[in-house]
């Protein structure tokens, strides 16, 4: 192994995961903290995924710790700390007080950090950080229900966050290259910073970080900045040239969709797919019940599973989704009803025959993983950027196991047409083969 990365939720670690595949690595996901007896898989790189984006500070910082320890047991020569892309956090963390004891377990005093992902549209600039062309705390992260993001400078964010102190790398040097960038992190490192904020506005910046940060043992970051890494290795010996590393197994079945995200991306996505594809919208006002809810939805798809994608919803505009908050108790109670409800209808539907399912949402994926059991995926081609096609081999729905195709797309992420698309693309000429 030489990359290990701690991802803070599923689809994140997906994204990552995805990426190190584009640049030659082959690469698994492991969903959850492995135990200490677990096998370490024959792979490049590989992304502990923890669902510890919105847990408990505390909680978060020790899983993270029981991951990091997992994967320098097993070998890993750097690590990587993925986060959004938006940068998703509270003043008091998660990122702040996970990256400190990160650094603080393998000495190396500092990290840098950069969230940007120009093809999805974030930028940072100055050390602000932008999703398309608006400021973060414009750009409709202002109302996320869990991580409301009112602060687009993010070396304002971080401090709140850290005891340590944030420097920032900007645009100037960035603008200069790798030498550039590796002399100004030298230099915040030298003056007792532990974090550093990089700019990076396009591709080429991210790659050029990548390069500089080639001897650091800590990143992080979005999924952007781990860019440049699989060339790091390739420079040094370590990983060969390979056109295999997105090679997945082909797995036939029915399709679906359930869709947990609130996001501006998917509810545009679902706006699409209403007229191609039959659609079923969960209705936790009417019915507060996670069971009945999953009832509800199971029954709807009986005929349909098979004849074309079924999609399910949970996902709703920021009025409706204040209004349920509002009557299931917060946005914890909330939250909790319609995950616990999609793991249900997850289980069901892979019951039913389902083998190949997209679903839209951080969270809404580590409660369909976690139901079905997934403990690992093998990364395949990406759909649209950020989002691959991924196996996983095993997975349990009432007393059954199954091989499936699994697509967790972050919420933001995806082109209008994804649903549609991700499906497409399993049926024509770039369906995936392989071999695990």
């Amino acid at each position: 192994m030489l990359l290990g990365s701690i991802a803070d939720d599923f689809t994140g670690a997906t994204d990552l995961c995805s990426m190190l595949v584009r640049g030659g690595m082959r690469t698994v996901q492991l969903i959850g903290t492995p135990a200490p007896d677990d096998p370490v898989p024959d792979a490049d790189a590989v992304v502990v995924a923890i669902k510890s984006r919105t847990a408990p500070v505390r909680w978060a910082v020790e899983q993270s710790l029981l991951a990091l320890d997992w994967l320098r047991k097993a070998g890993a020569r750097q690590y990587f700390f993925k986060y959004c892309s938006t940068f998703d956090s509270t003043d008091q963390g998660n990122i702040g007080p996970v990256a400190d004891a990160l650094i603080q377990a393998l000495g190396c005093g500092f990290s840098l950090h950069c969230p940007a992902f120009p093809t999805n549209g974030r930028t940072v600039y100055l050390g602000h950080l932008f999703v398309g062309g608006a400021l973060l705390n414009e750009s409709g992260m202002e109302r996320h229900p869990l991580t409301p993001m009112t602060d687009a400078n993010l070396v304002r964010v971080l401090s709140h966050q850290t005891d340590g102190t944030v420097g920032l790398v900007g645009f100037p040097a960035v603008e200069k290259g790798g030498n550039a960038i590796r002399d100004a992190l030298t230099q915040l490192k030298e003056q007792g910073r532990r974090h550093a904020i990089v700019d990076a506005v396009t591709d080429a910046h991210l790659i050029a970080i990548g390069e500089a940060a080639a001897h650091h043992a800590l990143l992080g970051g979005g999924s952007g900045v781990a860019m440049g890494l699989p060339g790091n290795f390739r420079r040094a010996g370590l990983l060969p040239e390979a056109d295999h590393a997105a090679a997945l197994p082909t797995v036939s079945g029915p399709t679906a969709v359930l869709s947990g995200s609130c996001s501006r991306a998917t509810l545009a996505q679902l706006g699409f797919a209403r007229s191609h594809l039959p659609v079923y919208e969960l209705d936790p006002l009417s019915t507060p019940n996670a069971a009945q809810l999953a009832a509800n939805a199971l029954a709807w798809a009986d005929g349909k599973i098979g004849v074309k994608p079924v999609v399910i919803a949970a996902s709703a505009p920021p009025d409706k989704v204040a209004a349920t908050q509002s009557l299931l108790g917060g946005p914890d109670k909330a939250g909790a009803l319609l995950e616990e409800a999609m793991a249900l209808i997850a289980a069901g539907l892979v019951s039913r025959g389902v083998r190949r399912m997209v679903v839209a949402g951080g969270e809404t994926s580590g409660a369909v993983a976690t139901r079905l059991g997934v403990k690992r995926l093998r990364i395949g081609a990406e759909i649209d950027p950020g989002v691959p096609w991924t196996y996983a081999s095993g997975a349990h729905a009432l007393g059954r196991s199954a091989d499936l195709l699994l697509a967790l797309k972050s919420g933001n992420f995806g082109a209008t047409d994804f649903f549609l698309k991700a499906f497409q693309m399993l049926e024509g000429p770039q369906t995936l083969e392989g071999r695990e």
